[in-house]
């Protein structure tokens, strides 16, 4: 990648070993690494055009997001997640998520949701603009704050758990379908009904939302982890 500097390496080490570390979070969401391969450091480092070492310590970052696992003197296995799997991480998340926004709705203060506004008209503006890690970074923070508002930090630490291991496949191939916007705009939707006081009605776009979430969660993408490594570098975007 000739657009990387030698001083990149070094002075701006811990950037780039985060640049790297949200690239490689994007080539999973895309299958552009896939459930069950095993990809060493150097190979990777190769793909990008840098050294091995910000690679090695971005994926050490992904196992211990419990994304990858690591292989003695191979490299890094990609963990996979089943079909069963998935359903239970929703099952989860709709017995946490579904009655806590209820409980959300009938307890915030008005200012604390409208604080939520900007965060979610982002993942909308991300998902127009095929801003995938954009995207992701702005659903994470907007699902995460609104929970953080019931005053339960252990519940936002597992929600926050079954997100990465439930980490979206194939957002590439949906988000060229355009079927990312009407996810994206069930954000707004949600924080109107919590913001009128609606809880029931609140509830329900919740338990629909995580329903399209579920859907979202196969497929696959071409994007190449080096290709999205120049993108976020060129964006300053940083990892979710």
């Amino acid at each position: 990648m000739g657009h990387l500097k030698h001083r990149d390496l070094n002075v701006g080490r811990e950037r780039l070993r985060d640049q790297v570390s949200n690239a490689l979070r994007a080539a999973l969401i895309s299958g552009e690494l896939r459930p069950g391969a095993v990809y060493s450091a150097p190979a990777l480092a190769e793909d990008f055009g840098i050294s091995a070492t910000p690679v090695r310590e971005a994926m050490l970052d992904l196992a211990r997001e419990g994304l990858v696992e690591p292989v003695r003197n191979r490299g890094f296995r990609v963990t996979e997640v089943n079909e069963r799997d998935l359903d239970q991480y929703t099952e989860i998340r709709a017995l946490i998520e579904i009655p806590t926004v209820g409980q959300v709705a009938r307890t915030a203060a008005r200012e604390e949701l409208e604080a939520l506004r900007p965060v979610a008209e982002e993942i909308v503006r991300a998902a127009r603009d095929h801003d995938l890690i954009g995207y992701l970074e702005a659903d994470r923070q907007f699902h995460l704050s609104l929970l953080g508002l019931s005053g339960n930090d252990r519940l936002v630490e597992t929600v926050g758990d079954l997100r990465k291991r439930s980490r979206l496949y194939g957002l590439t191939a949906l988000d060229k379908r355009g079927e990312l916007i009407p996810s994206a705009e069930e954000h707004l939707e949600l924080l109107d009904l919590m913001l009128a006081g609606d809880a029931k009605k609140a509830e329900r776009c919740m338990a629909r939302h995580l329903g399209h979430v579920r859907s979202l969660w196969a497929g696959s993408g071409s994007s190449s982890p080096a290709e999205t490594l120049g993108t976020t570098q060129r964006s300053g975007t940083r990892p979710s």
